[in-house]
């Protein structure tokens, strides 16, 4: 630990999630804005914090607050974090950064003036598991790596009026679960240099599903699967010529990895997850927060996900959404 100082602003399911892997994990959570002083008090006293905030500006402002939390929908995402880091404090922003790659750079560089931490929450890059990947990887057991591919894919909510389905908020296959097989590729794989996607949007014009096939660096070829409507496993495989690596069922929370040789012999299985009473696992991102900030790496530029990659995924999502015809009110 180093000390750091946490606010949670907002009171949602991805924030209770969070603070409970911070109290599991003994960080030091301090404060919570709401909208409201009624559900910011709720959640205090569920978490045993001792300020609670009836805006997100009273958390922002709260001078014993040195690391903010960023849980809500994507197009807030922007407008919340550049409020936090206004008032000198770090920023760890809920995936997807932002809703588009200007809105991410806006906060790149408003951090940068700042000498403060902004930095995605993609809680999947810090898990053990995905430590493990990228050390098999490194060590050329794979050999030459030939193709990656993911998917994330759920039945949620069908209702038009729900959070996913609304575009006004960010809502869609993309931004809630293609975020992590596209962020899971650019961690293998580096930026594409050609991007193919396709996808369904729903009556609201929120996509549903959405493919990728894009090739990297050396005729690479990795695709990626989202969707919203139908629950597959949810794994991802690196295949290499010597070897493949399977990370599932579940690739993006803490799971297993199994190392197979192309005869189908396992060469390796590492089991990622997580034991009775060491939570879901996002606080290993918040440590890792806690670290960057510790060594003065305020750029990010250390971290599992550098900011500046952060960004540049941003991009990518971007052009996806080019391809597709999904636009965001916020953006127009």
């Amino acid at each position: 630990m180093t000390g750091l100082r946490w606010g949670i602003l907002a009171t949602g399911g991805i924030a209770t999630a969070f603070a409970s892997d911070l109290r599991a994990a003994g960080l030091d959570l301090v404060a919570v804005g709401s909208r409201s002083q009624e559900s910011a008090d709720a959640f205090a006293a569920r978490f045993g914090i001792p300020r609670a905030h009836g805006s997100y500006a009273g958390l922002a402002e709260d001078p014993d607050v040195d690391i903010i939390y960023v849980a809500t929908p994507h197009p807030m995402h922007h407008e919340d974090a550049r409020l936090a880091l206004q008032n000198g404090k770090h920023v760890l922003v809920e995936k997807a950064f932002t809703v588009n790659r200007a809105e991410a750079e806006d906060l790149q560089s408003l951090a940068a003036e700042k000498g403060l931490l902004a930095m995605e929450a993609m809680w999947t890059r810090y898990l053990p598991h995905m430590i493990r990947v990228r050390e098999i990887i490194a060590e050329g057991t794979l050999g030459e790596i030939r193709s990656v591919s993911a998917e994330h894919t759920q039945n949620l909510p069908t209702d038009p009026a729900h959070r996913l389905n609304d575009l006004a908020l960010g809502g869609g296959a993309l931004l809630d679960l293609g975020i992590y097989p596209i962020s899971f590729i650019w961690d293998v794989l580096g930026e594409p240099v050609d991007i193919t996607a396709t996808g369904r949007l729903l009556e609201t014009g929120a996509d549903a599903e959405v493919a990728t096939i894009m090739t990297h660096a050396g005729g690479v070829i990795s695709t990626s699967l989202s969707s919203s409507r139908a629950a597959g496993p949810s794994a991802a495989v690196v295949l290499g010529t010597e070897a493949r690596i399977e990370v599932g069922p579940f690739f993006l929370a803490p799971c297993a990895v199994r190392v197979i040789a192309p005869d189908g012999t396992v060469i390796e299985e590492f089991d990622g997850s997580m034991k009775d009473g060491e939570g879901r696992g996002m606080h290993y991102q918040a440590l890792a927060a806690e670290r960057a900030v510790a060594a003065g790496d305020t750029d990010g530029s250390q971290l599992a996900l550098p900011t500046a990659e952060s960004v540049a995924i941003m991009g990518t999502l971007d052009e996806v959404r080019r391809q597709i015809g999904v636009v965001y009110p916020s953006e127009s």
